[in-house]
C-alpha cells in the first residue's frame, strides 16, 4: 500500500514538475517553406534521408498528408503570402510573383516598392517592402499581441521568401544579394544592416562554396529514385556541355555574372541554414518569455528544379543536402532553445509539374502552350469586331486584361461590347488545344468563395481590383513555354498543389492525418498553439486532428 502511494506521488510530482518547465507558449516558432517541394519527395527519397531531419519531423511531428493548395496560381509569391495570413491572393492580393498594374499600366514585382532603397548593397535589389500584402500575417498577429517585444526574422534567398513570412512588422528580412555574394536588406526594415550580419557576410562564404565542386552525396548509380543523369529534359548551364554531375562550379562561375550560379546550387541552401544558425544566436531567439519566430525559405529547391525537372539527380541530391540542412537546424534549436520548447512547421510554396516533353515522349498528354501565336490570331478575330481598336491590354500569368477606357463610352452600348468582347475570347480560346476553360469576371464575381472544382480554384486566386478580366486554365500537364527542357508551376491540378505541411515540437503529439486540409489552415493552426488572434483576412481552420 506505501508503495502503491509512493508512484502515486511520484506520478504527481513529476507532472508538477514538467508542467512546471513546459512554457505557456513556445519559446520559438522556426516557420520552414521550401520552395516547389512535391509532397511524394518526402516518399521517394526516403531511404536516402538520414533520421535526424525530414524523418525526424515525419516520425516525431504530426503530417498533414494530404495538404493542397486551394488556389490558382501556385506560384512563390502567393504561396508565402498564403501560408502566413491563412487566406489567399482574393483577399491578401498577392495575385502572382509579378502582375500588369491596372492603374500604373506597368508590371509590378509583389514586394517591389521604389519608396525603399538597398541596404548592405546600393546596388543590390533592395527596393521592397510588404506593402502590396493586404491582410496581416500570423508574425505580425504575435507582434502586435506581445506589443511587439516579440522578435520576428525572415530570411531566405529570395526578396519575397523573406519579405511576405515576416510580415509588416518585423524586426528583421534579409535576403541574398547576388550581386555581392551577402545578405542585404531595405531601408523599409533598417538603415543599416545589424553588425552581426556584417559579419557574417565578411565571413565569403558565398565565394567558398563557389570554389568547389557540386558531386552527388552517393555514388551516382545509387540514385534509383531518379532518372538518367543525362537526359534532353534537363537544361544545360553555361560552361556545361551536358547536364551531368558534377559541376564545376568554380570553373563555371567564371561565366556567370557575379555570384548568381550559388543559387541554382545546393549550396545556396546550405549558405541560408548558416545564416538561420547565426540569426539565433546574434538575435538571441527563444531566450526570453515572449514567443519569437524565425521564418526560413530555402529557394535553391526551386531554382534547380525549374532547370531539371523532378525527375533529375540534381532535385534528388539536392533534397538529401537539405535534409542535412534540417538536422543541422534541429540540432541547433535542441542545444540553444531546448526540445520541446520550440516549434516547428515545414511546408512549401506550391509543388511542381513534370517536365511536359518527357510526358509526351511516354504518350501521356502534355505539351507547352505557346502564347504567342494564340494572342495574334486573338488580336485578329477582335479586330473584325471592333476594328481599329487594341481591345487587350496585357496578357500574363494566364490572365487578359482589357483595355477599359475602350468600354467607357455611352453606357447603352460599353457594356454590351464589353460581353461580347469576353464570349469572343472565351469561344477563340475554348477551340485552342491545350485549354481547359476560361472564367470571366462576371461568372468569378457571382460565383461563392467556397466554391469547389477548379473554379473555385480560380475565385480565391482572383482579386477584383488587382486581377485581369479573363483567367484562363490549362488542360492537365500543359504550361506556357517554348522550351523542351526543365518545368514550372502554376496549374490548378495536384501536382501543382499537393505540398507537404509538418508540424513538430511544442503542442505537437506525433501522428498523421490523410483528411484534405488546405495550406490556410497552417496560421490559424498556429494562431491557436500562440494563443493569439487570427491573421485579420484569414479563412482557414485550424488542423483539429493537432490540437484535439
Amino acid at each position: 500500500m506505501k508503495r502503491f502511494a509512493s508512484i502515486i506521488f511520484f506520478l504527481i510530482f513529476s507532472s508538477l514538475a514538467f508542467a512546471q518547465n513546459t512554457p505557456a507558449r513556445p519559446k520559438l516558432v522556426v516557420g520552414i517553406v521550401v520552395d516547389q517541394m512535391r509532397q511524394e519527395y518526402l516518399y521517394r527519397f526516403e531511404s536516402k534521408l538520414g533520421k535526424g531531419g525530414f524523418k525526424r519531423l515525419m516520425g516525431e511531428g504530426f503530417m498533414l498528408k494530404n495538404a493542397h493548395y486551394n488556389y490558382v496560381p501556385t506560384y512563390t509569391g502567393p504561396g508565402h503570402a498564403s501560408i502566413y495570413t491563412g487566406s489567399t491572393p482574393a483577399i491578401h492580393g498577392i495575385i502572382s510573383n509579378d502582375w500588369y498594374d491596372k492603374t500604373t499600366r506597368k508590371t509590378v514585382n509583389c514586394v517591389g516598392d521604389e519608396r525603399y532603397k538597398p541596404v548592405g548593397n546600393e546596388k543590390g535589389n533592395g527596393d521592397v517592402s510588404p506593402s502590396r500584402m493586404l491582410s496581416s500575417t500570423i508574425t505580425d498577429e504575435l507582434e502586435l499581441a506581445t506589443q511587439r517585444r516579440s522578435k520576428v526574422i525572415g530570411i531566405s534567398v529570395k526578396d519575397r521568401g523573406a519579405v511576405l513570412p515576416a510580415g509588416h512588422t518585423p524586426d528583421g528580412a534579409y535576403w541574398f544579394d547576388s550581386n555581392s555574394g551577402k545578405f542585404i536588406t531595405s531601408t523599409y526594415y533598417k538603415e543599416a544592416l545589424p553588425l552581426w550580419l556584417e559579419d557574417f557576410n565578411k565571413l565569403n562564404l558565398a565565394d567558398n562554396y563557389l570554389n568547389q565542386e557540386w558531386k552527388t552525396v552517393y555514388p551516382i548509380d545509387q540514385y534509383k529514385e531518379s532518372g538518367p543523369d543525362d537526359t534532353p529534359y534537363e537544361t544545360k548551364w553555361k560552361g556545361k556541355d551536358r547536364p551531368v554531375f558534377p559541376y564545376n562550379l568554380k570553373e563555371m562561375r567564371k561565366l556567370s555574372p557575379d555570384y548568381e550560379l550559388l543559387a541554382i546550387t545546393p549550396f545556396g541552401n546550405d549558405l541560408l541554414a548558416e545564416l538561420a544558425k547565426t540569426v539565433i544566436d546574434a538575435e538571441s531567439l527563444g531566450k526570453d518569455e515572449w514567443t519569437d519566430f524565425l521564418a526560413v525559405s530555402f529557394s535553391s529547391t526551386d531554382l534547380i528544379g525549374h532547370a531539371m525537372g523532378p525527375n533529375s539527380i540534381e532535385v534528388e541530391d539536392t533534397y538529401i543536402r537539405l535534409d542535412k540542412n534540417i538536422e543541422d537546424l534541429l540540432n541547433k534549436l535542441d542545444k540553444e532553445i531546448g526540445k520541446g520548447q520550440y516549434l516547428v512547421f515545414l511546408t512549401a510554396d506550391h509543388a511542381v509539374a513534370d517536365v511536359p516533353q518527357y510526358l509526351k515522349d511516354l504518350r501521356i498528354p502534355a505539351d507547352n502552350f505557346r502564347s504567342a501565336a494564340i494572342e495574334a490570331g486573338l488580336a485578329d478575330i477582335l479586330q473584325e469586331q471592333f476594328p481599329g481598336k487594341k481591345l487587350i491590354e496585357n496578357v500574363s500569368n494566364g490572365q487578359i486584361f482589357f483595355n477599359q477606357e475602350l468600354f467607357a463610352g455611352d453606357p447603352k452600348t460599353a457594356g454590351v461590347d464589353y460581353l461580347i468582347a469576353t464570349e469572343l475570347i472565351k469561344n477563340y480560346m475554348l477551340r485552342q488545344e491545350g485549354v481547359y476553360d476560361v472564367y470571366t469576371r462576371q461568372m468569378l464575381s457571382a460565383s461563392d468563395y467556397g466554391e469547389a472544382g477548379v473554379k473555385g480554384l480560380v475565385k480565391r486566386g482572383y482579386h477584383t481590383k488587382r486581377s485581369g478580366d479573363m483567367a484562363v486554365v490549362l488542360e492537365p500537364g500543359w504550361f506556357e513555354s517554348s522550351r523542351p527542357q526543365g518545368t514550372t508551376h502554376g496549374s490548378p491540378f495536384t501536382y501543382d498543389t499537393s505540398v507537404p505541411v509538418l508540424f513538430y515540437g511544442y503542442g505537437i503529439k506525433p501522428g498523421s492525418s490523410v483528411t484534405y486540409h488546405t495550406i490556410t489552415d497552417i496560421a490559424p493552426t498556429l494562431s491557436v498553439l500562440l494563443k493569439i488572434k487570427y491573421p485579420n483576412g484569414s479563412t482557414g481552420q485550424p488542423v483539429k486532428e493537432i490540437l484535439d
